[in-house]
């Protein structure tokens, strides 16, 4: 569903919903998503709906490595796509994020899955995210998040999720709040 913002000077801006998927598996995980969840809930003209539980998940490569903890946050915002991706760098990059080793261990990950139903290929951003559809790790949290999600061109999350191998994702008990 789509509303619409004005802003200070009386332009109409569509608020747009957002999908992030964070994971971490180096340092302390539970404090490090629990601080990007804050940083990005209180990111100007970001407004948090709600968060996932928090799962423990196997990790997708060949590279020996810890399981990851896996959360999705769901927003609604006026903001544009690159500025999302921009800030989800920023915040990741505070955090030590290295990309020097493709699928290996992070402190912390912060995927754009979708911005509304805004369909974007570039070098920089693709919209929605290409292998969310195929994740466990995304696809879990994301319907436990919001039961009635729908990935823009692939279809209902609670649909996807049937079609997905979801062995390797597991439920913690651990919390993350939002601000």
């Amino acid at each position: 569903m789509t509303f619409i913002d004005v802003d200070t000077l009386g332009n109409l801006r569509p608020i747009s919903k957002v999908v992030f998927s964070l994971g971490s598996n180096v340092g302390d995980s539970l404090e490090i998503l629990q601080a990007a969840v804050t940083q990005l809930a209180t990111t100007p003209d970001v407004i948090p709906v709600d968060v996932s539980s928090v799962y423990l998940t196997d990790p997708i490569s060949e590279i020996e490595q810890p399981d990851f903890y896996n959360l999705v946050l769901i927003c609604e915002t006026t903001l544009e796509p690159v500025t999302l991706l921009e800030r989800a760098f920023a915040i990741e990059e505070a955090f030590g994020r290295r990309r020097d080793v493709p699928n290996g261990p992070r402190t912390l990950d912060i995927d754009l899955i979708m911005v509304g139903k805004r369909e974007r290929v570039s070098d920089e951003l693709v919209l929605p995210h290409p292998r969310a559809h195929e994740r466990g790790f995304v696809l879990v949290p994301w319907l436990e998040a919001d039961p009635l999600g729908e990935l823009p061109g692939k279809g209902k999350v609670a649909d996807l999720v049937k079609d997905v191998d979801v062995s390797g994702v597991h439920l913690t008990d651990e919390v993350i709040e939002l601000p």
